[in-house]
């Protein structure tokens, strides 16, 4: 029987154009990707709707080319199957395994006894009556099962559902299905086996891995990357008005990328094309060289 092949991804959402932590990510997903002669698939995260920016979807796709870091088959795109995930959780509501919140956020702060409860459900809606024409949130069940895996950069990650998240929201009150949800049936859906991506999305993990066995789905390998963070030690995003990544030197930008992902590019390479820089990448690649890193600086 033939070995499946590598088939990873990236998710950005267009919320704006890529800065220079996203395509850092976008790299080391390529590059674990084509050092193992497998596929790199491109999503587009388009579900929260209020969060989308016009054309930055476009903007991305531009992005990616200019920096030779090309995607293979069609861009998925999560607004297209939104009948699908509405679908698995009809499935779940049928089979008692959500059930409707109506909380808010002032009622849940009530709860809230310091930061290590800050994020974990008090269980107030599980065994309520809500109508259905009130407004609410769909959260799934959990029990105390204890989820491991183990992370090729981390390492063994271990996690209680129940005591650390608590029931978590799958569809949120305005409708919108939760990323943690969508991301495990986009995941399935693309047959995305080796998932490369930051270190601040670790704790979302567990979650993901909960709902595909509570779902019977096969969960893929992850790998989480260090996040790179300003002098302020602040990951660079949006949030924090991360600049667009510059577009007029790809290969000086590419080569930057390798030193933060702590590959050595020799020297000799900054004369380099953008093709002869990604084929010496991708044939030295070695992510090893980030293991139990979290984090790294960036004055670029």
């Amino acid at each position: 029987m033939d070995k499946q092949p590598a088939i990873g991804r990236f998710a950005p959402s267009p919320t704006g154009p890529l800065h220079l932590g996203s395509l850092y990510t976008a790299l080391a997903g390529f590059l674990q990707a084509r050092s193992q002669q497998g596929l790199w698939l491109l999503r587009i995260d388009d579900l929260d709707t209020p969060r989308n920016v016009k054309g930055s979807a476009d903007t991305i796709l531009k992005t990616l080319e200019t920096f030779g870091l090309h995607w293979d088959g069609e861009v998925y795109y999560q607004s297209r199957h939104i009948d699908v995930y509405n679908a698995v959780i009809d499935d779940l509501r049928k089979n008692k395994l959500v059930y409707p919140c109506t909380c808010s956020r002032k009622t849940l702060a009530v709860f809230d006894s310091g930061p290590s409860q800050a994020d974990i459900y008090p269980g107030i809606c599980r065994d309520r009556q809500v109508p259905l024409d009130t407004p609410h949130a769909l959260r799934v069940k959990t029990d105390s099962r204890v989820v491991a895996f183990q992370d090729e950069l981390q390492g063994l990650i271990s996690h209680n559902i129940a005591e650390q998240d608590g029931d978590f929201i799958v569809k949120r009150k305005d409708g919108i299905i939760a990323y943690q949800f969508a991301v495990v049936i986009d995941d399935d859906l693309q047959h995305v086996n080796r998932i490369v991506r930051g270190f601040d999305l670790l704790d979302a993990t567990p979650k993901q891995i909960y709902l595909q066995q509570l779902l019977g789905l096969s969960t893929p390998h992850y790998m989480h990357v260090p996040v790179i963070v300003d002098e302020q030690g602040y990951k660079l995003s949006k949030q924090t008005q991360a600049m667009a990544v510059d577009l007029s030197s790809p290969d000086r930008v590419i080569f930057q990328l390798l030193i933060l992902l702590k590959q050595n590019p020799p020297v000799e390479l900054q004369e380099a094309s953008l093709t002869e820089l990604l084929g010496w990448a991708i044939q030295h690649w070695n992510p090893v060289l980030l293991k139990n890193t979290h984090a790294v600086g960036c004055d670029y």
